[in-house]
Parts: structure tokens; sequence; C-alpha cells
């Protein structure tokens, strides 16, 4: 079904709420792994960029911060926010696009509404660090898109796509995946599997000199990791289909099962797509790669919410296919209406839930950059002293004074708010027995 200005309705729903998230987020600040990138950013060198962020390949992820680091500093949070903001808006506008092509306006409006608003993802829209996650998603539908184009040039501008997707992050493997196996399946485009050749090679490249050097979580992954995968793997799934509609836990696997069977009764109806089976390989392909290094803290890490964003994403490209055989006229057309306004509004009250409860975390934060400056010259402090390990795990006082004469003081003038969490933290900055 056609919408009329379907793409103008995305477009400005979705510069709306992003407007709205950026002024929630307003007195937000720095956040775990973003202080290691705070606090080593003086002493970077070339190969530092090649270096991975866990197991992740962050070059353009760390050249980003660089960026922001040198030009705005650390005196306010918004701009970081802002352009985490102008990832998700893109990202939005982009798989409404995907799915238009594919199921009608009317579907892919449905879809980038779902995504625009899901609260299930609330770790990836409330931390600016996600940026590098959902960039590459951003580059990485830019790459599927490509290849559905009529051009000449139309591979090796996706197979760019797909390198600076890998550059933000290793969620771009999901992507180059799905573009291979896209390409695999079509009989007249296979040759053109060659231009993922250089990528696989560099991918390999950087693993062997970089990439497996990177820290693990602890514990350690072990061959045991191989037992536990595929249940990893089908909980991960389970829960990127319920936090479409904004819900999670074991509710996932009925939902599972039944979007299963959509995307199966919508194959054999219309044949097996090359494009489809290629972002069902990668939703896929995230899992299993995920759990061979995080399978060891518990199967169920795979529905954690920073996870729920990309796998929501493949899984509305999946549904959004098999929705287009769905009797949209006559009067099933107002019950579908409500289901998809209801979980629209359902994932929005969660995202709002979250975001109410990021806030108190964020105050926290807050008062533990105040203890800090605070503490700086007082005789009892602890070099070796850790604020909050919940908050700033492994930042060490004298990094973290180094960084805010470099880059500037984030907390600056602001009055202490949470009074508790100040005393707590100054405490954990004394000396013991001092």
């Amino acid at each position: 079904m056609r919408v009329p200005y379907a793409g103008w309705i995305v477009a400005i729903g979705a510069l709306i709420v992003c407007g709205a998230l950026l002024f929630f987020t307003r007195s937000f600040t720095f956040y775990f792994d973003e202080w290691s990138f705070i606090t080593t950013a003086p002493d970077w060198t070339i190969a530092t960029y090649f270096e991975p962020h866990n197991e992740h390949p962050s070059m353009l992820l760390r050249l980003l911060y660089a960026a922001l680091l040198g030009t705005v500093g650390l005196r306010t949070y918004l701009p970081y926010m802002a352009v985490l903001y102008l990832a998700h808006f893109a990202n939005v506008l982009l798989l409404f696009e995907l799915v238009r092509r594919r199921a009608g306006e009317l579907i892919a409006v449905v879809a980038a509404l779902l995504l625009l608003v899901m609260g299930m993802a609330w770790e990836d829209l409330f931390w600016a660090f996600q940026v590098g996650w959902l960039a590459s998603v951003a580059f990485g539908l830019g790459a599927l898109l490509a290849l559905q184009m009529r051009r000449r040039w139309r591979t090796a501008a996706a197979t760019g796509l797909v390198v600076v997707s890998l550059s933000f992050s290793g969620v771009g493997l999901v992507f180059a995946v799905a573009a291979a196996i896209h390409l695999l399946l079509t009989p007249t485009r296979r040759n053109e599997l060659w231009w993922f050749v250089p990528v696989a090679i560099s991918l390999l490249a950087w693993y062997t000199a970089f990439g497996r050097f990177g820290t693990h979580p602890d514990p350690q992954p072990t061959a045991a990791n191989l037992l536990f995968d595929p249940l990893y793997t089908v909980w991960g799934l389970s829960q990127g289909i319920a936090g479409v509609i904004g819900v999670s836990g074991w509710f996932g696997y009925p939902l599972l099962g039944l979007a299963i069977v959509a995307v199966a009764w919508s194959w054999k109806r219309h044949g097996l797509d090359p494009f489809l089976a290629g972002i069902g390989a990668g939703l896929v392909a995230f899992f299993l790669v995920a759990g061979l290094t995080r399978a060891q803290l518990g199967w169920q890490q795979s529905g954690a919410s920073r996870y729920v964003y990309v796998a929501a994403v493949l899984w509305l490209i999946l549904l959004g296919d098999a929705a287009r055989s769905l009797p949209w006229r006559g009067t099933s057309r107002p019950a579908l209406a409500a289901l998809a306004f209801l979980a629209c509004f359902n994932s929005a009250v969660v995202l709002v839930e979250f975001g109410s409860a990021k806030t108190f975390q964020m105050q926290r934060g807050v008062a533990d950059l105040q203890a800090l400056n605070a503490s700086r010259n007082y005789d009892c402090l602890n070099p070796a002293g850790s604020v909050d390990p919940m908050i700033m795990p492994d930042v060490l006082p004298p990094a973290y004074y180094r960084a805010i004469d470099r880059y500037g003081d984030p907390v600056a003038g602001k009055p202490i708010q949470d009074p508790n969490d100040f005393e707590v933290a100054v405490n954990n900055l004394r000396k013991p027995g001092c």
C-alpha cells in the first residue's frame, strides 16, 4: 500500500524523536568504556588506531573520538550524543528505504517507527560510545542498499561501505556476510564476489597483527563456548525479535517460532530470495561469532540490550518482506494498524522507562567526577583508587586529572546534586587507614 509523503513522515518523525532524545539526555556524561579512550587518547599513535577495543576493530571509532576530544573536549557531552542520534537517524531512514523497495511504503513506515523508538535497545540509544555499533549498522545498511541499485558501480560502493562498517566495529561482519551470501546465491552476480576477497584478506591480516591481542571478558573464553554457542544464538535471535515489540525474556521463544514460520511461509510462496537469505545468514552469524568469545558469560548474555538493536534491524527486514503478503486492505487493515500502534507504543514506553533509570545512573556518574575534582589536592588521595567500579572501572586519578587538564572538566560549575554518591566516591578515593 502507498502512503502519501511516506519518506517525509519517517524523516520528520525521526528528526523529532532524535531531537527529543538529545534534549532528554542533555545532563548525561561520559561513562564506562569511554574513559578507556579518554584517558589514553594523549598517548595514541598510528598503531593505536588499529588496536581492537575488546574484540572489535575500532579504527574509525577512535578517529571519531580523537576528533571530538580535539574540538569540543570533555566540557560537554551533547556533541557525542548528537553524533549517536545522527547514526540512529540514518539507520531509520535506510531501513525505511530497504523495506520500502521490497514491501511497500506502509510496511516500511511501520518498520522504521519500530526501530526509531526501540526501547529494548536502550543501551545503544543512551550511551554515546555505542555510536561505533550504530555507525557500523548505518554503513552496512548503506552497503545492502547499494547492492539493490542498477548501477555499474554498485558492488564497488557496497564493498567500500562494508569496509567502513567494519572499521567502526565488528558488527560490520554481519553485513559482509549478508552481502557475500546475496551475491553467492545470485548466479548472474557470483563473479562480483571477487570484490570482497581483498576485504576478507585485510580483515584476516588485521586480526593476525592486532585483533587476536584484544582483551576478552573475564572469565576468558574456552573451547566449551562451542557447546554453548547454539543456545547463545537461539536466545539472541529470540530477544532480537521480542525487542521489536518491546518485550523480553522467555516470551521471545514463541515469537521466534512465529517469526521463523512467517519467513518460511513467505519464502515458500515467493521462492528463496538471495537478498533475504543473506540477511538471515548475517543475523545468525552475528550471534554465532559473538558466542565464540562471549558464551562463557552465560548463554543469556546474547540478549543484552546492545545486541537487540542489531538483531532487530535484520529481523525488521526479514519480517517486512513477509508482511507484504498480509491482507492490508479491507477489515484486516484496522486490526493490523492497531497491532502496529501497540507495538510502537509499548516499545516507546520501555524506552522512556530505561531512559529514566539511565538518568539516575548518570547522576551518580556526575557525582563520581565531582568527587575526583574535590579530592585532587587531598592528602589522603589514593593514586591507585577506583572512584566507582560500576561507572568508571580502571580509571585511576592521575590519568583522569591528565585528561581533564588537556580536554576540559566535564563537571565544572555543576552543583552537587547527589550527595550520597558523592560521599561514597570520596571514600573510595581515600587511602586505606588515612
